[in-house]
């Protein structure tokens, strides 16, 4: 299960395109995950946002995950959910969702990144990793020193979130991660899908360079 590129829709970013649109988007340029986030739609209207995204995701073969809201993505067949450390726990989570969903967790440190990981999430992301304009409440970035320390930490997958460009995307690969998560850097360029092409580049070719000094 690849988390190499993990994006996050946010329409006010990308300058009023649908979450769908988005995501056709995001997808022709190869992402891997892509994670309805929208903090101000109706539920019905967020439902029936994620099905069109599921759809676009199965054809794809990428995963489809719904910020905060377990009962938008067990509704529109999400892949899994992604939960902040103010949501629903993730022991909870577990007890609604069905078999193999996917309980993915923001982290700050290495406690909440092992709390996570024994409670049963598929995945965690450090939030943010660097300085960020995309979330209001993303507090004080974290750096890839504890970046590095989760990553030694856990055995699951860990994504950098938070001020991810194409420029420190070779310094978080380094330190361990096994993806990044972007809004901005895709999804607020004029060329969302080239956008994308060029991160995922930059990805494969920093874990290249990982796996070559390893």
């Amino acid at each position: 299960m690849a988390y190499d590129l993990y994006v996050i829709t946010d329409r006010v970013i990308a300058r009023g395109l649908s979450h769908a649109e988005i995501a056709r988007r995001v997808i022709d340029g190869g992402a891997d995950v892509i994670q309805l986030r929208d903090k101000s739609l109706p539920c019905g209207d967020l439902v029936a946002a994620g099905c069109e995204i599921r759809e676009i995701t199965r054809e794809a073969g990428a995963l489809f995950i719904v910020n905060d809201r377990l009962d938008i993505a067990l509704a529109s067949g999400a892949d899994g959910v992604h939960l902040g450390q103010d949501d629903l726990p993730v022991r909870h989570a577990k007890r609604i969702a069905p078999p193999g969903f996917i309980i993915g967790v923001s982290v700050g440190c290495i406690a909440d990144a092992v709390a996570a990981e024994s409670a049963g999430a598929g995945y965690v992301a450090l939030s943010p990793t660097f300085p960020t304009t995309s979330k209001e409440d993303a507090g004080p970035c974290h750096g890839t020193t504890v970046l590095r320390g989760i990553c030694s930490s856990v055995s699951l997958p860990v994504i950098a979130i938070g001020g991810i460009s194409p420029r420190n995307v070779p310094e978080v690969i380094a330190a361990g991660a096994d993806g990044v998560a972007v809004i901005s850097s895709v999804v607020g360029q004029e060329d969302i899908t080239g956008a994308v092409r060029q991160m995922k580049a930059i990805i494969r070719n920093a874990k290249a360079g990982n796996d070559h000094a390893g």
